[in-house]
C-alpha cells in the first residue's frame, strides 16, 4: 500500500491492536502476524512493538511475562478494564467517521442525490 495508507493507518492502528487483544492476549509477534492475517501485509513488527510499549504505559493492557521455549520469556499482552473503555471509544469514533466519510463519498459521486 501507499504513503495515504500508511498514514490513516498511523491514526488507527492503536484501535487495532486494542481490537485484536479483545479477542485474546498475545504477544507482540502474534499480534503482527495477525494483522498481516487481516490484510495489513505491510506492518513491521518494529512498529507493533513501538505501539505496545505506548498502550502498556497508558495503562490500556495488562502485561505478563510468560516463559518461551525459545530465549528470553514473552510479554504476553490482553486488554484491560481502561483498555476495554478506549476501544469502545475508538469504534464510536470510527463508526462516526465513517459513516460521514462514505455520506460525502456518496455525495460526491450522486451529486443530483443531494438534499433529497
Amino acid at each position: 500500500m501507499g504513503k495515504q495508507m500508511t498514514e490513516m493507518l498511523k491514526g488507527t492502528l492503536e484501535g487495532v491492536v486494542l481490537a485484536i487483544l479483545a479477542v485474546r492476549p498475545a504477544y507482540g509477534y502474534e499480534i503482527t502476524a495477525t494483522l498481516r492475517d487481516q490484510g495489513f501485509s505491510d506492518i513491521v513488527e518494529g512498529t507493533v512493538y513501538a505501539l505496545l510499549v505506548r498502550i502498556e504505559q497508558r495503562g490500556l493492557v495488562d502485561v505478563e511475562k510468560v516463559p518461551s521455549e525459545k530465549g528470553p520469556p514473552r510479554k504476553v499482552y490482553s486488554l484491560n478494564a481502561l483498555g476495554g473503555e478506549y476501544l469502545e471509544e475508538f469504534w464510536r469514533t470510527w463508526n462516526f467517521l465513517a459513516e460521514r466519510i462514505e455520506q460525502l463519498h456518496h455525495n460526491i459521486e450522486n451529486p443530483q442525490e443531494e438534499g433529497a
